[in-house]
């Protein structure tokens, strides 16, 4: 897609064009378009989140226009904005129209910074589409979006983020969408490496003799399994030498889970190479963040594995040890992420000397029973961190929902045989952030439940059906701000 800001308004340039009105400001001034008519009969008015298509004349061309409702403006949410332009687009995407504009009819610069960096977020996003095994598929024309606004050349910086910000999230959902036979530990670390040179940070992948050397035995107990051989990847970015504290990302990286021997359903399987969603949303963050330049010190790890069956399975029943040496009462199979998490935060806390330290996974089911798939769960042992995650999310337009932690809690993770156990029960999304909490090193820390949000089942707004990308763009804006 090409993307420009232009400050003419020819519009009969384009053979498509996507008009954002207010409800509250009805009125365009670039073309004759009876707005209060369209109230009066109630077909438009402005609401937020509604469209209207209708063709005009233009010249000696008839010109597709998608109206676009975004409420009243005092009213509107950056979520709301993003959805409601996507919306727009993919109405006239739908119409295989490959020339098109949107209008922003605002001459206040802080409005239009905002309504710029949502327009080519959302369209860029809404054009992505997974089609990377059909074989049938047709080559089609590049779509060329130009961005009608005053005093274009104010924006271009914004643009510029925007669209990092945009492939990022994309990065993020091609290695979700990846196939579970092609996606596996190595290939994600090839391509890691790929986008390390690319986007500028460094990479350093652990085989299976250095796990076992630094006595990784709880992520090493799921990944045995599986007849590919487990990687840990270590990004590290350095974008401010002039201090020394260090935020650290930990994401989870089952590129398949079967459940293992407490195998699970066929239809429970199907979506499993979405089990990485943790993973890529710390690699995309990671290529926005170095891509963008900002001035902050990051170091992301993924415990990349695949959890499979054989006759070296991991067992119901087993008691395994941990990288920080505690010992682990298997209860389930199927509740193998933590235990790969809890090495990897043990590695990332104790070997990297991060000062903060933030885990994200697609960990329970349990967490969509607390937020669906509208919102992302978190635990935290920190305000003022979770605070500022909380605003980078309402800066993405994504959601988070701070779950709270009781003493009651804390109990439920402890076993009899064992210092842990992996299956504490109910409530299961705060107990298995807790199981990972232990090895936080007491440093500030969140865990990010992301099972809800990760992968959707149709197309929507911005997402795309599959991966979603979710918590890129929110861990990028937590490095930078």
């Amino acid at each position: 897609m090409k993307i420009s800001l232009i400050e003419t308004k020819e519009i009969n340039k384009y053979d498509g064009l996507i008009v954002p009105i207010y409800e509250d400001k009805l009125e365009l001034k670039e073309m004759d378009i009876p707005l209060e008519k369209l109230k009066e009969t109630k077909r438009f008015e402005g609401k937020a989140g509604k469209t209207y298509k209708m063709t005009i004349s233009s010249g000696d061309k008839l010109v597709e226009v998608v109206l676009v409702g975004l409420g009243k403006k005092d009213d509107i949410s950056y979520r709301k904005l993003l959805n409601t332009l996507a919306d727009g687009f993919r109405s006239l995407k739908k119409e295989n129209i490959k020339n098109m504009a949107l209008i922003f009819n605002n001459d206040n610069i802080e409005i239009n910074d905002i309504n710029i960096k949502a327009a080519v977020e959302s369209i860029m996003m809404a054009d992505y589409k997974f089609d990377d095994y059909k074989t049938d598929k047709e080559e089609s024309e590049e779509i060329s979006l130009d961005i009608l606004v005053d005093n274009a050349s104010n924006f271009e910086d914004v643009k510029k983020e925007a669209m990092i910000l945009a492939n990022s999230n994309i990065i993020a959902r091609n290695l979700v969408n990846q196939p579970a036979n092609i996606m596996n530990p190595l290939k994600l670390s090839e391509d890691v490496k790929k986008l390390g040179e690319e986007k500028g940070f460094e990479v350093e992948v652990l085989g299976l003799s250095e796990i076992k050397e630094l006595k990784m035995d709880a992520y090493l107990s799921v990944a045995k399994a599986s007849a590919i051989e487990p990687k840990f990847i270590i990004m590290r970015y350095k974008g401010d030498s002039e201090n020394e504290d260090i935020l650290g990302y930990v994401g989870k990286g089952l590129t398949y889970d079967s459940g293992g021997l407490s195998i699970k359903p066929t239809s429970g399987m199907v979506t499993m190479k979405s089990d990485m969603g943790g993973a890529a949303a710390v690699i995309g963050a990671m290529c926005a963040i170095s891509e963008a330049k900002v001035k902050r010190n990051v170091v992301s790890v993924v415990a990349a594995c695949e959890n499979m069956i054989a006759g070296n399975s991991y067992r119901p029943g087993d008691i395994i040890n941990s990288m920080g040496g505690k010992t682990i009462f298997i209860g389930n199979t199927d509740a193998e992420g933590r235990l790969t998490l809890i090495d990897a935060m043990n590695y990332i806390v104790t070997k990297e000397n991060v000062n903060k330290v933030l885990d994200i996974a697609t960990l329970t089911g349990a967490a969509i029973y607390c937020t669906g798939d509208a919102a992302s769960a978190a635990i935290s042992n920190d305000s003022e961190f979770f605070m500022d995650l909380d605003n980078s999310f309402k800066l993405s337009g994504e959601q988070i929902w701070r779950m709270p932690i009781f003493d009651e809690y804390k109990e439920l993770i402890k076993h009899e045989e064992a210092d842990l156990t992996n299956t504490a029960g109910n409530p299961g999304t705060v107990t298995a952030g807790l199981f990972v909490g232990e090895f936080n090193g007491d440093l500030p820390w969140i865990h990010v439940d992301i099972a809800g949000t990760a992968f959707a089942k149709k197309g929507n707004g911005i997402l795309s059906k599959g991966g979603t990308g979710i918590a890129v763009r929110p861990l990028y804006y937590l490095a930078k701000n």
